[in-house]
């Protein structure tokens, strides 16, 4: 349950003015706000969330546990520098209505961003990859709703740079601390 909450937490959080929420919204108010835009961008935090946890399961299994830390700090690590790489608002031109379009382009963004690299994480560590994406997929999908439900003009007036900046000094203390702590800890 814990690493359901913590997932959930993490990848709403980490979501917040991410590249796949900014999609959401700038295709919200271009194509205007269908149901059928929100199921798939629901699908893609799902499908994204499975796979990266699916990616850390495995990877865990493979390592030895001092290993299986520096994975989670080298994750966190990754998600940080994420964070800290500026989000170019530009507005994409839609020359199609396709869903399935859509759903390859936000699944695309969304697997090498930190949102959820943290799910990887949290599953190597964890070593229960189901929780985490289920965890991360229903904080995607609320992430991804917001931006939906707010649009560019919405999410525009949120301090979000800011916000993406002080979680990514987070994330790279956190990274610091498992990796000092894998390093130094006795097996």
């Amino acid at each position: 349950m814990a690493s359901f909450l913590l997932a959930l937490l993490l990848v709403g959080v980490l979501s917040l003015g991410a590249r796949d929420q900014w999609l959401v919204a700038r295709w919200a108010d271009g194509l205007g706000q269908r149901a059928s835009l929100l199921l798939v961008a629901i699908a893609a935090a799902a499908f994204s969330a499975a796979l990266m946890a699916w990616a850390g399961a495995g990877l865990a299994a493979l390592l030895p546990p001092r290993a299986a830390r520096m994975l989670v700090a080298a994750a966190l690590a990754i998600a940080a520098f994420e964070l800290g790489w500026p989000v170019r608002q530009t507005v994409p031109r839609e020359p199609t209505r396709s869903l399935g379009a859509i759903f390859i382009v936000l699944a695309a963004r969304q697997v090498g961003d930190a949102a959820r690299f943290t799910v990887l994480a949290l599953a190597a560590a964890a070593h229960l990859p189901a929780v985490a994406a289920l965890g991360g997929a229903v904080g995607g999908a609320a992430a991804l709703a917001l931006g939906w439900a707010l649009g560019a003009s919405g999410l525009v007036r949120w301090p979000l740079r800011g916000l993406r900046r002080g979680l990514g000094l987070c994330l790279i203390l956190a990274a610091l601390f498992i990796g000092l702590n894998a390093r130094y800890a006795a097996v």
